[in-house]
Formats: structure tokens, sequence, C-alpha cells
């Protein structure tokens, strides 16, 4: 028998159910038409270069460089088959709601249905949050492992069973989808554990479970080689590491360096095309006529040399490798424009939409991006907002840090140092380890943002408790 309060009748016990329910109905529409306000403008999920990639790994069963078989296969389940490509983008903004509503309320702030609605209407506006969701890439996934690694390693105690085991699969997901993800994880799992041995016996209302986030990362490592063999017959990463490494250094001109100053090398192929090494690592690794493809290209007969190079280049130069690594983490953090080659022709996309999945055909073609529709002036205009905002942000954060402390919610405090220390960590990992580009900062600038936001709420919500 259910028993209602004394002053509640069961009519307006159901009618304020039904309130409620409407009111989360109504977010969830919202803040799902603002995470898919790109595509849905577009007429088809937003593409990128590498989508055909990903998509290419389940239909050849294959593995290919930086090309992550299990992002392919989470486009081939969301997509029901490759039935509909609404899928993926609808599955990765009701993840990018989820969390950040669990957020709101794992650290005691409003999580209701206005609330919630307002902060991703409020994301959606100001940052490039929705170019992500919206986007058939493994980017929308790699805020939301740090949020899960943020919820599982400092915040277990105000999770559910079913809250633990759905983050576990997020963060999961996430590590599998992208191999950056995985260095991220690692880097933050050092930061987890620092974090425990420094709040240890100082009294703080934040305590740090180190087993939940360390499990996952953990299972990632043993699961992608099994996983991999299982169903492609190679124990393996995703392969290309060293390549996109040898690609920073072609940029940074330490390549270049170390060859003209030890060539010839026997074994080593790119000593005799010297001439042709091109000056950024995007024309190295993508142009026609770069040396790259006559060493092998992206077959894998090109890994073991520039492997070598690789080990080779950073021995014999450690101080200008340190020095060039740091300024291009230094670039990478600036560099968070909206946009960053998604106005580009995207031929290699267009033949797995076209030719090997005719039924996405018409609606691929037909799309404003294949239209040319998406331009660079789109984005200027919205990089007006977007770049000052993850500026100023990310400065926020160091404001949040301290004030956190002071006003004794050390939860948001630790959040704010934890968001800056993923955001470097990414600049790092992409920005020295690669090269620079917008889309690597700017798909993971937007917690910034989120925090700040959080931050402000909870500032506010202390002044009217003086003020009363």
């Amino acid at each position: 028998m259910t028993l209602t309060p004394f002053n509640q009748s069961p009519s307006s016990s159901r009618s304020s159910v039904i309130t409620t329910g409407s009111a989360w109905a109504l977010c969830l529409a919202f803040s799902i038409a603002v995470f898919l306000s790109p595509a849905l403008w577009n007429g088809f999920a937003i593409v990128f270069f590498d989508t055909g990639g990903y998509v290419g790994r389940v239909l050849d069963m294959t593995l290919a460089p930086g090309r992550s078989f299990f992002y392919g296969l989470f486009l081939w389940a969301t997509s029901l088959g490759w039935w509909s490509f609404w899928g993926p983008v609808l599955a990765q903004s009701l993840f990018t709601l989820w969390i950040i509503r669990l957020t709101l309320r794992c650290h005691d702030l409003p999580a209701g249905p206005a609330a919630t609605a307002a902060f991703c209407g409020g994301l959606g506006l100001l940052t490039g949050i929705s170019w992500y969701t919206s986007q058939l890439m493994p980017d929308a996934l790699v805020p939301l492992v740090v949020l899960g690694l943020w919820l599982l390693g400092f915040r277990w105690e105000k999770l559910g069973p079913s809250e633990r085991a759905g983050l576990a699969a997020l963060v999961l997901l996430g590590l599998l989808s992208h191999m950056s993800c995985m260095a991220l994880a690692i880097g933050l799992i050092i930061v987890i554990l620092i974090g425990m041995i420094v709040l240890r016996g100082r009294g703080w209302p934040l305590s740090v479970s180190i087993q939940p986030p360390a499990a996952v990362v953990i299972t990632s490592l043993l699961l992608m080689p099994l996983l991999h063999l299982a169903l492609v017959g190679k124990a393996t990463y995703t392969p290309g590491g060293p390549v996109f490494v040898f690609g920073g250094l072609v940029q940074d001109g330490l390549a270049q360096r170390w060859l003209a100053d030890h060539c010839p090398v026997p074994g080593i192929k790119l000593c005799g095309l010297q001439e042709r090494i091109p000056k950024t690592a995007d024309d190295f690794l993508w142009g026609d006529s770069s040396p790259f493809q006559d060493i092998g290209g992206w077959s894998g007969a090109a890994d073991a040399e520039l492997g070598y190079l690789v080990k080779a280049c950073i021995k014999t130069y450690p101080g200008a490798f340190i020095w060039t690594s740091l300024r291009a983490t230094g670039q990478q953090m600036i560099r968070v424009e909206t946009g960053d080659g998604l106005d580009e022709y995207q031929p290699a996309v267009r033949a797995f939409f076209t030719e090997l999945l005719p039924r996405t055909a018409r609606p691929f073609n037909a799309a404003r991006q294949q239209q040319g529709r998406i331009t660079q002036p789109l984005f200027d205009a919205w990089n007006t907002v977007h770049v000052p905002i993850a500026h100023l942000s990310v400065l926020g954060l160091l404001i949040v840090a301290g004030w956190g402390l002071r006003a004794r919610r050390h939860d948001l405090a630790g959040l704010a140092f934890f968001t800056l220390l993923a955001l470097l960590g990414n600049a790092f990992i992409c920005g020295a380890l690669s090269n620079p580009h917008d889309r690597y900062q700017s798909r993971l600038v937007w917690l910034a943002t989120l925090v700040v936001g959080m931050a402000a709420v909870c500032w506010w919500q202390q002044r009217m408790k003086k003020d009363i």
C-alpha cells in the first residue's frame, strides 16, 4: 500500500509526478536539440576527414594508424548497422547531457530540469560543444572521460551503483576510442594518486578513491589488444603513434636536423629523400608528394624506420626536444577555435558514405556540409564568442581554485585544478607529441566553462544565504 503525506492527496501526488516528468521531458528535448543543432541545421551528422577511417575499420575488419576499431564499432552499433547516422550523434548528446547533470548533482548544485537545461544551453551558445556532439568523431568522448575519471575518483561516495557502472562503461568507451584519450587518462590517474597522497591527513572534506578510475584504465590497457586479437587477429594497440610523433619532429625541424647531421645511415631511406621533406607535419603525413609515401606511408612499412628516428632525435637533441615540446604545448593551449577542418572537402569520407554505404548517399550529399555551405566565415562568427570565452574560462579555473579553498568548497577547487591539468596534459599529448591543431583543445575546453559556471552558481547561492 502506498502512503501519501497527510497534507497531500493521491491526486496531487500524481500531478506532481506528471509535472516533474514533463519538466524532465522538456529538459531532455531542449538539451538534445542544443547538442544536435549543427547536425540538424546541416541535415546530416557532421563529418571530419578522419570519419571514413573509423567506418572503414569495421567494413574492412582491419586496423589502421590513428583510427580506433572500437569507435568504428560504436558507429556501427549506434547507427543500427549503418542504418542511420543520427544514432551515434544522439548517443553522444545523451552521454554529454547525463554526465553534465551528474556532475552538477555530485557537487550539490541545482541539478533539476531547469538548471540542467540552462547549463546545456549556455555551453551550446558559449562553446563549441555542439560541433563535437554532432560530429562522427571520438572527440566528443574525450571531455566525458575527464569528467568520468573525476567523478569516479573524487565523488565515488555520491554515486549510486548504476551511476558507477554507467560512468565506468562510458570512460572505457572513450579510452578504447582514441589512444590520446588513453594517454591522457594514464596521466590523470597519476594526478588522482598524487591527490590522494596530498589530501591524506589534511581533514579536507574531499575523499579520494583511486581504485575505481585506475581499474577502468587498466581494463582498457588489457582489453584493447585482447579484443583486437579476437576481432582482427592482432594483439596490439591502435597503431600509428611513432608516425605522428615523427611528424611533430618534422614540424619542429629536429627530424631534418638529425638527418643532415647523421646521414647516410644504413636502412634509413629518408636519408636519400631529405630535400623533399616538407616543413610541416601535415604536409609530411598527408601530402601526396611527401617522402613518407615513398617509404611506405600508412601501410605500416615505415613504422620501424620512423620509430628508430624518433628515439634517435630525442636522444641526440634532448634539450631542443624539451624546448619545442613546451613551445608546442603552449601553442596548443591557446588554439581553441571551433570548426577546425570542417569546412574542407572530404573526398575520402564521400567515398564511404556514397559508394560503400549507398543507403546514406542521398542525405549525405544533400547536407549543407557537402554542398560547401559550412564555411570558414561561419566559424569566424562563432569564434568571436567561443575563443574569448575559452581563454577566460581557462584563466577562471585558477580563480575558482583559489576561491574554492577560501570558501571551503574544496570539491570545486579540486575540480578546477583537475580540469586545468587535463587541459595541460591534452595540450602536451596532442601539441608536443603530434602538432598543434585547434580541434584538439577546443573539443575539451568547454569543461573549463562548465566548472567556472558551477562556481558562479555556488558563489551566488552563498551570497543569497548571507543576505537572508
